[in-house]
C-alpha cells in the first residue's frame, strides 16, 4: 500500500511539473534558510554550555556612585576577589582575570599576542578548560609562569614539545616558564585566549582599594541557590568597608556566568549578542518557513479543482475518504522529505558564505548532532502534515458523481483560506521590508552623523612602557612624514572613553562629589582628533611636566578640559568654567583650561555624559592622523620608520573607523543577515504568488478567449487578471503598517539618538509592495492574454 502511494506521488509530481517545481523551490529555500539560521541560534545559545560549574559561576559588576548617578561596569579591583572569598561562606573561589596584549618573542620569532590572560591560580577549579598537560593545581602557582593553547605552541614551537621551555613576555623581555598546554577555547566561549599567564606575574595582588577598577572578578558559589542569599549581603557588607567615605557609594552585583553573553550590557572579553536579536533571528526564519508552507498549502488547494477527477475515478473504484487522505500526505511528506535533502546540500554550499556573513565558525557536522536531526525530523513531519493536512481534506470531501458529471466547484472556503495566507504572506514580506530599511536608515545615520571628532584617516597602535620612554623620539620622527598631520597619546581614542572618576569644584562643599568620565591625554589629542575648543585653549607640552606626580609630588597642579556636558552639570557655562578650581579622582587640585564641543565618546545607545580630560604621561596607545592622500605609501613609510624606532615590537595597527564599527558589531550583523533574509522571504512571497496566478489564469483560459473575441484588449484581460491580487497586496500592506510601525519603533528605542520614522517610509513600502505583486501576476496574466483564444474555445 505505502509503496502504492509513493508511485502516484511521483506520477502526480511528474503531472504537474510546473506547481511541483514551485512547491519545491518554496519548501528549499524555506528549509535552507531555517537551518542556517536555527545552527546561528543554536550556536549563540551555546555559549559557554560546556562549562561545568557554569549554572554557579557570578560575574561580578561594580556599583558606584559619587553623587545622584550610579554607574556600573564589570571591572573591578584586585581587592574584591579575596575578600569576598573570607567573609561570604557562599563563596567557594573567587579568582581574577585580566585581559592585555602582550608581545611575545621565542627566538626569532615575535608576535603581538591579542588575546593573553592573566588568571589567578584557581582558574581551573572553577572553569571546565581542558589542559593537556601540566598540573591544574600548579601550573598558575607563583610569577611568571605562562600556559599556551595547542594553536599557540604550534606558533611558536611546531611539533616539538614546549612544556618547561622559556617565552619572553611584553617590552620588558620578562622570561616566563611553560607550564602546560591547553586545548583550544571553544568558539562558543565568552573567554578565549592563547596564553593564560599567573596572575601574580603582574603584581598587583595587593588589597588597598576598591578602586583601580581594571580587573574581571569571577565567583563559584556553593550551589546555585547562593546567588540570592549572597546578593542580599552585598550592600550591607560594602557599607561598612566604605565607612570611612561617607559620600561615596560602592557595590557589588552578581551576574549568572551562563547569561552574561546573551543578556548583559556590559561586554566581556568577547563582544556580546542580544537575546532580542536572537528572537528577531528566530522570528524571520519562522516567518520564512511560514511563508514557504502557506504558498505550498495555497498550490495544493487551487489545484484541487484539477485533480477532482482522479479522485472521483478513484472513489468510483472503492478507495474510501483515509485512503485518499493518506495519499496525498505521503505525497507531501515525499516533497518536503526531497526539499530537506536538497536544503542540506544547499547549507553545505552556502555554510561558509553564511559564516562571513554572520561572523561564525560554524561546521556543518553541527547539524548532524542527534537532537539536530531529531528537531529536523519533527519539523518534517510538523510541515507535510500541515502542508498537506488542508489540501488532502479538501480532496478526499469530494463527491465523485458530482465531480465526475462535472459538477463540482471550488469552494468559498477554500477561496478564503487562499486569500487569507496570500494576505498573511506579504504581510510579512511588508513588514520584513519596513524593518530592514529602518535598521539600515538607523545603521547609515550612525555611520553619517557629526559625532564631534574626526575617525577618518587615523592610524591606532597600542602602547608599551618601553615606547612611552621612548615617545617624544617615536613622535618627532613620525611628524617628519609628509603624510602625517599629527601624533598623540592617550589611554582611549575618542570612539569609546570609559573611567569613572569622582570630581567637584571649589564651589561644591567638601562632601559634594559629581560621577564624571575621566581619561588621561598629551597635548596632541584635541588635534589629532579634531576636537573643537569652544572656549579657553589646549593643553601644552608644559601642563604635561607639570601634571608629573613623580616630579611634583608636593605641589601637582593640573588643567583640565572638560566637555559641554561637565560645565553645564557643574552649573557653569563654557566661557565662565576658564579658570574655575576643581578636584578630581583622589583631590588631585587643577583649573579648567579649556571647554570642547560635546562629542560622542561611547556609542549612539547612550547620551553624552560629563567628560574631563586631563594631561597625564599615562597612556596605552598613539594616534597618527594621515592627511588621506596616497595612504598605502604613507602607511608603507611608517613601517620603514617603525623597524628602526621600535624593533621589538612587530608594525601592527588599525584604523579608528574600525575601532567604531566595532561598538556596532552586533546591529551591523543584524542589518546584514536581516536584508539578505527579508529578500528570500520577498522572493518566497513573490514565487507563491507567481504560481497562484498560473492557476487562476489557468482555470480562466476559456474565459480569457471569449473576452478576447469579443474584443477586449490585452490591458483589459491583464487588469481583470491582476486585480484581485493587487487588492490582496493593498489589504496586507494596510495589516502589516500598525505592526510594523510598533516593532521598528521599539528597536529604535534601544538608541539616545536615532532617526525619525516617516509616514513616506511606509507609504514606499506599500507601493513597491504593490508594483511588486502587479508585476508578478502581470507577467503570467499578459501570458495568457496572448494565448489563441481558438485553442481554448475548440471543444465548446
Amino acid at each position: 500500500m505505502i509503496r502504492n502511494y509513493f508511485k502516484t506521488a511521483f506520477r502526480s509530481f511528474q503531472k504537474n511539473r510546473f506547481f511541483t517545481a514551485i512547491n519545491l523551490v518554496g519548501l528549499t529555500i524555506g528549509f535552507t534558510c531555517c537551518i542556517l539560521m536555527g545552527l546561528y541560534i543554536q550556536n549563540e545559545l551555546s555559549y559557554d554550555r560546556f562549562q561545568q560549574k557554569g549554572t554557579r559561576i557570578a560575574r561580578v559588576v561594580m556599583a558606584y556612585s559619587f553623587g545622584e548617578k550610579v554607574n556600573k561596569g564589570n571591572y573591578t579591583s584586585t581587592k574584591v576577589a579575596p575578600v569576598f572569598k573570607r567573609n561570604f561562606p557562599e563563596v567557594e573561589t573567587a579568582i581574577r582575570m585580566y585581559q592585555a596584549t602582550r608581545i611575545v618573542k621565542h627566538e626569532d620569532k615575535v608576535f603581538n599576542e591579542k588575546k593573553f590572560m592573566y588568571a589567578d591560580s584557581t582558574f581551573f577549579d572553577m572553569f571546565s578548560f581542558r589542559l593537556l598537560q601540566g598540573n591544574k593545581a600548579i601550573v598558575l602557582e607563583g610569577p611568571n609562569k605562562v600556559l599556551l593553547t595547542e594553536t599557540a605552541a604550534r606558533k611558536y614551537f611546531g611539533n616539538t614539545n614546549p612544556v618547561g621551555k622559556t617565552l619572553y613576555i611584553a617590552a620588558s623581555q620578562t622570561p616566563y616558564l611553560i607550564t602546560g598546554i591547553l586545548q583550544d577555547c571553544p568558539e562558543n566561549s565568552q573567554i578565549k585566549f592563547d596564553f593564560l599567564a599567573s596572575f601574580s606575574s603582574m603584581g598587583n595582588i595587593q588589597e588597598k582599594t576598591y578602586w583601580n577598577a581594571n580587573y574581571t572578578t569571577y565567583l563559584l558559589l556553593k550551589n546555585e541557590q547562593s546567588f540570592a542569599s549572597l546578593q542580599s549581603k552585598i550592600p550591607g557588607f560594602m557599607k561598612k568597608e566604605m565607612a570611612d567615605q561617607p559620600n561615596t557609594y560602592v557595590s557589588f552585583e552578581l551576574e549568572p556566568f551562563n547569561r552574561v553573553h546573551l543578556y548583559s550590557p556590559y561586554p566581556g572579553f568577547e563582544p556580546n549578542n542580544s537575546i532580542t536579536y536572537i528572537y528577531i533571528i528566530c522570528a524571520v526564519a519562522l516567518l520564512i518557513l511560514f511563508i514557504a508552507c502557506f504558498t505550498y498549502i495555497n498550490l495544493g488547494t487551487a489545484s484541487s479543482i484539477e485533480r477532482a477527477k482522479e479522485v472521483g475515478v478513484r472513489k468510483v473504484l472503492g478507495a474510501d475518504k483515509s485512503q485518499i487522505f493518506w495519499q496525498h500526505i505521503g505525497e507531501s511528506l515525499l516533497l518536503c522529505f526531497l526539499s530537506i535533502i536538497i536544503s542540506l546540500l544547499l547549507v553545505l554550499l552556502a555554510l561558509p558564505w553564511f559564516n562571513g556573513l554572520a561572523d561564525k565558525n560554524i561546521q556543518l557536522t553541527a547539524i548532524f548532532t542527534p537532537l539536530n536531526l531529531a528537531f529536523l525530523g519533527s519539523i518534517w513531519l510538523l510541515i507535510s502534515f500541515a502542508g498537506g493536512s488542508y489540501p488532502a481534506l479538501v480532496l478526499s470531501g469530494f463527491q465523485p458523481i458530482k465531480v465526475l458529471k462535472g459538477l463540482f466547484r471550488n469552494s468559498s472556503s477554500g477561496l478564503l483560506v487562499r486569500k487569507s495566507l496570500i494576505v498573511f504572506q506579504f504581510m510579512i514580506s511588508v513588514f520584513l521590508i519596513v524593518a530592514t530599511v529602518v535598521i539600515q536608515q538607523q545603521m547609515q545615520y550612525i555611520r553619517n552623523k557629526n559625532l564631534g571628532y574626526q575617525r577618518e584617516h587615523v592610524l591606532l597602535f597600542p602602547l608599551d612602557q618601553k615606547m612611552l620612554e621612548n615617545y617624544p623620539t617615536i613622535k618627532t620622527e613620525l611628524k617628519k612624514n609628509a603624510g602625517i598631520l599629527s601624533v598623540a597619546r592617550a589611554v582611549s581614542d575618542p570612539t569609546h572613553i570609559e573611567g569613572g572618576y569622582n570630581m567637584r569644584s571649589d564651589e561644591m562643599p567638601p562632601n559634594g562629589q559629581l560621577s564624571v568620565t575621566a581619561t588621561p591625554i598629551d597635548d596632541g589629542y584635541v588635534n589629532t582628533n579634531g576636537l573643537q575648543l569652544v572656549a579657553g585653549t589646549n593643553i601644552t607640552e608644559q601642563d604635561l611636566l607639570n601634571a608629573d606626580e613623580l616630579k611634583h609630588p608636593e605641589d601637582l597642579v593640573m588643567q583640565f578640559i572638560l566637555n559641554e556636558a561637565a560645565a553645564k552639570e557643574l552649573g557653569w557655562t563654557a566661557k565662565t568654567a576658564i579658570g574655575k578650581k576643581m578636584f578630581l579622582g583622589d583631590d588631585r587640585p587643577g583649573y579648567v583650561k579649556g571647554v570642547v564641543k560635546d562629542f560622542h565618546f561611547q556609542s549612539l545607545h547612550n547620551t553624552i555624559q560629563p567628560l574631563v580630560l586631563f594631561p597625564s604621561s599615562w597612556s596605552s596607545q598613539m594616534m597618527v592622523k594621515l592627511d588621506g592622500n596616497h595612504l598605502s605609501q604613507t602607511i608603507a613609510a611608517i613601517g620603514e620608520q617603525w623597524k628602526k624606532m621600535v624593533p621589538h615590537r612587530p608594525f601592527e595597527y588599525r584604523f579608528m573607523d574600525d575601532a567604531f564599527n566595532q561598538l556596532y558589531e552586533s546591529e551591523n550583523r543584524l542589518a546584514k543577515v536581516l536584508s539578505v533574509f527579508a529578500g528570500i522571504a520577498i522572493v518566497l512571497a513573490c514565487l507563491g504568488l507567481f504560481g497562484l496566478s498560473s492557476f487562476s489564469a489557468q482555470q480562466r483560459i476559456k474565459e480569457i478567449g471569449i473576452r478576447k473575441v469579443l474584443g477586449a484588449s490585452l490591458v483589459q484581460i491583464v487588469t481583470i487578471l491582476s486585480k484581485e491580487f493587487i487588492l490582496l497586496s493593498l489589504i496586507a500592506f494596510i495589516l502589516a503598517f500598525p505592526i510594523g510601525w510598533w516593532a521598528v519603533n521599539l528597536w529604535l528605542q534601544d538608541f539616545s539618538y536615532r532617526i525619525t520614522i516617516h509616514w513616506s517610509l511606509f507609504a514606499l513600502t506599500g507601493i513597491a509592495t504593490i508594483l511588486l505583486a502587479l508585476v508578478t501576476v502581470a507577467f503570467r496574466a499578459a501570458k495568457a492574454a496572448l494565448a489563441n483564444p481558438v485553442k481554448s474555445l475548440r471543444t465548446e
